[in-house]
């Protein structure tokens, strides 16, 4: 019983689904927008958003300042961007570096540009219009928050961490969303893009010099005693959810058979 005692949403926990509410509504608007244009003719969907200066400039700002916060030691954002700072490491007493996920970067990253490339080359052909892109990035933008809170396949098939705080690239998930954008040619686009790969390259030259701080073994801030989030408490009553309604309903078809 203790194992599946309930816990109250942490305040990082909560952000994150707040991120997940807008997110998920600024890629339902841009679906829309998307339909109509390709229904009933009009307006792409990009020149429908810079129509709406305001709108992007909130949704532009938005972004950028979540950005900028994980340049800085911050108690609203996850300790798995967080272990980077020098405030956050905590010495273990031990001193071997072990990062298990380390070797399964180089194929994520593989896989990921593969895969943008395909869609980048479709749209260098015409097939994929500028409004596709956008909604490729505002589709990632939602399944970045989903692997934090429900399932995250890079986790579960690539690099088998233990969870967010231990994960090798936590800090690539604005580069990874942003992707797409190299492929349209706007300001605010590009403006995006370039401040993610600024904020992927500190990540990686903080893991060069101090990759002790990435390590559970060494850095005590990554034990699940410091645990800010305890996401792993609510992914399992969720699990325990779904297999007890799943269970019901076979129940319930057994019953009526």
């Amino acid at each position: 019983m203790d194992k599946l005692k309930k816990r109250k949403l942490t305040t990082v926990s909560v952000m994150h689904y707040i991120r997940l509410v807008l997110r998920s509504s600024a890629f339902i608007a841009l679906l829309v927008l998307y339909i109509l244009h390709h229904t009933r003719g009009g307006q792409e969907v990009g020149e429908i958003i810079e129509s709406h200066p305001v709108a992007l400039t909130t949704i532009w700002l938005l972004f950028v300042i979540e950005m900028v916060m994980r340049f800085f030691p911050s108690k609203l954002e996850s300790p798995g961007c967080q272990k980077q700072f020098a405030r956050n490491y905590k010495k273990t007493g031990r001193t071997e570096i072990k990062i298990q996920d380390n070797n399964a970067v180089f194929l994520v990253a593989l896989v990921w540009i593969s895969l943008n490339l395909v869609f980048g080359g479709l749209h260098m052909m015409g097939i994929f219009d500028d409004g596709i892109m956008l909604l490729l990035c505002a589709a990632y933008s939602v399944c970045d928050i989903i692997c934090i809170l429900f399932f995250c396949p890079f986790q579960t098939w690539f690099l088998k961490n233990k969870c967010c705080a231990t994960c090798r690239i936590y800090n690539w998930d604005y580069a990874m969303m942003f992707t797409p954008l190299f492929f349209i040619s706007k300001t605010y686009t590009w403006s995006l893009l370039a401040l993610s790969i600024v904020l992927l390259a500190r990540w990686e030259i903080t893991f060069f010099l101090h990759p002790e701080r990435f390590s559970e073994n060494t850095n005590g801030y990554l034990g699940c005693s410091n645990c800010s989030e305890k996401l792993c408490h609510h992914k399992k009553q969720l699990y325990g959810f779904w297999r007890n309604t799943a269970q019901a309903l076979r129940n319930r078809e057994k019953n009526i058979k």
